[in-house]
């Protein structure tokens, strides 16, 4: 049986800024652009009293909390603690699955100890290496660790066993499944299903018949509390990009080509920056519009410079009639496992 850990740094990049800053330590703080149409990236548990979130747009946070101090994104400042925190994670296994630079899971299961008592060593490394605060879900499968590492927040832990499994599932909401987004707890919330154990009453023929063969056996296992998915330590990136809102809506074209190199440049540093190296062969144009409309577009390639993306927001930007608030860049890799399964040249 599996000893799977996950851990979430708690309000991670806020309680970066008020470790730095004790001043601001017992005050509403966010994280994110000061003004306009910026979002908090996230915020403290005083700002959360408030109704403050992550994602929400900065000025209806300031409806909420007028006193809230906003703190701008400190990215380099946010991984070098990431990187000490995994560092720590290292002591103790190899098989590690981060998810974010704040949160991951671990796989203890080759370790004689109690994956509880690893949980609390963590936790206490964490906090005498960084002064921040971290809360430990432990399980015996990743859905079940994720959802106990909620349990217990802020700086706490939470361990659900193997012999609990099936009274915990009974009064679970069933947006807490994995996979289960918010149109999917809507859709299983109109058919009379709010909880784990009102969906376990379903049988396997009917959920196929709702949700198809692939989707529906998959939530007749998770809504019981089964989930045979790995530890994946060498997890694979699929794309990378890099966006900005802008304070004025782009009107012209030429506005938004004026934006392009920037964010191209922007893109090409991280690309840089990344240890895998898996090839590119795609790249992708998005844009969101003044009516909140998102359209993208993509093609095959592998050189990321401006002129590769000016056809694909030529196209994109006659997709619509309404100015442009948002303009983003990306690229998507290539498969590793699909590699030997391209046809091979000629000549090779």
């Amino acid at each position: 049986m599996r000893k799977i850990i996950h851990i979430d740094m708690d309000c991670f990049f806020a309680a970066v800024e008020c470790r730095d800053d004790p001043s601001v330590a017992a005050k509403p703080v966010g994280v994110g652009g000061a003004e306009g149409r910026s979002v908090l990236t996230t915020c403290n548990y005083e700002a959360r009293k408030y109704g403050c979130r992550s994602a929400m747009p900065v000025y209806k946070a300031r409806q909420l909390c007028p006193h809230l101090i906003i703190k701008p994104i400190r990215f380099s400042a946010y991984r070098a603690e990431s990187a000490k925190i995994r560092a720590i994670f290292k002591i103790y296994t190899g098989k590690i699955e981060p998810l974010s630079l704040d949160e991951a899971y671990l796989d203890v299961s080759h370790r004689p100890e109690y994956a509880w008592q690893i949980a609390r060593e963590i936790r206490k490394k964490i906090w005498k290496e960084t002064q921040l605060t971290a809360s430990a879900g432990v399980s015996c499968n990743k859905m079940l660790a994720k959802i106990a590492s909620d349990w217990k927040k802020p700086n706490g832990q939470f361990a659900i066993l193997p012999e609990d499994i099936e009274s915990f599932m009974e009064t679970l909401p069933v947006q807490k499944i994995y996979g289960v987004g918010p149109k999917s707890a809507a859709r299983l919330q109109a058919m009379g299903f709010k909880t784990c154990g009102q969906l376990q009453t379903v049988p396997l023929n009917e959920l196929h018949r709702h949700f198809g063969p692939a989707w529906g056996t998959e939530l007749y296992k998770l809504c019981r509390g089964q989930d045979d998915r790995p530890v994946e330590a060498t997890r694979l990136r699929k794309s990378m990009s890099t966006e900005t809102t802008f304070q004025e809506d782009l009107t012209t074209i030429h506005a938004c080509l004026d934006e392009l190199p920037e964010l191209v440049d922007e893109l090409n540093k991280d690309l840089g920056n990344r240890k895998s190296k898996e090839p590119i062969v795609k790249v992708f144009l998005k844009l969101k519009f003044a009516d909140f409309k998102t359209t993208t577009k993509e093609c095959a390639g592998e050189t990321v410079t401006v002129n590769t993306y000016i056809p694909l927001l030529e196209e994109a930007f006659e997709r619509n009639s309404e100015p442009v608030r948002l303009l983003g860049v990306g690229v998507k890799f290539e498969n590793p496992s699909k590699i030997d399964e391209r046809q091979l040249e000629l000549f090779t």
